[in-house]
């Protein structure tokens, strides 16, 4: 590895790193308050678009993390950014919940079914069959196929959820049309949370605890990044990638003296 500039921005999941089944992960609430207190910009980020950033926050305090609403930045927030850039003042038809409909909104998107410019696919708690032959029937009349994340699976206390990736799997195969994912690991999620807080990749680590999202797409934006051992990816398993983390720690506890 090649040297580095020192680290003066930070980027880090949130489930798996700062949380783990509803619980904080031992040593993040201190780790959140070295942050803080450092001044050094840092984004916690993540590909749920259910949840607007004052639900996350507030979810995140209730574990004792002081995480300020706009250091939190989501799939929901990049998909809709994506879009204002790409095709401003659009319209949309969205399966998804309030993460990703407040999102569009802010960006000045209108949602509709009528002749939309974009379907746009995130996370919800219930996926409706009508509203999944919606889509269909807009991206074959020409809607162009958006979705927040590519995670086919998402965890729950009872087991595995079908996620996004799933849906968009099931859309795709009756559409022949594969949707374009904004979430981890497309690099751009990267780089628009760089863009948010000003940032540059040369001096900024990305943690995370998947190998095949946080640090793939950290990697390929050019940060350092730093795999967790406290979430989805073990010491074993990342060996198996054809591609590594800058290091491997146990926790974020392990980096509260580097902030």
């Amino acid at each position: 590895m090649h040297d580095r500039k020192p680290v003066q921005s930070w980027l880090t999941d949130m489930d798996g790193v700062l949380v783990h089944e509803g619980q904080p992960v031992p040593g993040a609430p201190e780790f959140v308050q070295k942050l803080r207190a450092s001044g050094k910009p840092f984004l916690v980020l993540t590909n749920n678009s259910i949840y607007t950033p004052r639900d996350l926050q507030a979810r995140l305090a209730r574990m004792g993390l002081d995480v300020p609403e706009e250091a939190i930045w989501s799939s929901a927030l990049a998909t809709a950014q994506f879009l204002a850039d790409q095709r401003p003042g659009g319209t949309a038809y969205v399966i998804g919940e309030a993460g990703l409909t407040t999102a569009l909104h802010a960006v000045g998107y209108v949602l509709s079914d009528f002749a939309p410019d974009y379907v746009v696919l995130g996370e919800t708690r219930t996926y409706s069959f009508e509203a999944i032959t919606k889509a269909i029937r807009l991206i074959n009349d020409g809607a162009r196929f958006i979705c927040t994340n590519p995670d086919a699976t998402g965890p729950s206390v009872e087991g595995a959820l079908p996620a996004a990736g799933s849906v968009a799997a099931m859309i795709s195969k009756a559409t022949g049309v594969d949707p374009y994912f904004v979430g981890k690991p497309n690099p751009m999620m990267m780089r628009s949370a760089l863009n948010t807080i000003d940032a540059h990749s040369e001096s900024t680590a990305m943690i995370g605890d998947r190998m095949d999202t946080d640090i793939l797409c950290g990697l390929e934006a050019g940060l350092e990044t730093i795999l967790v051992l406290t979430g989805i990816s073990t010491r074993t398993e990342a060996e198996r990638y054809p591609y590594r983390p800058s290091r491997i720690v146990d926790s974020v506890a392990d980096l509260i003296d580097e902030v």
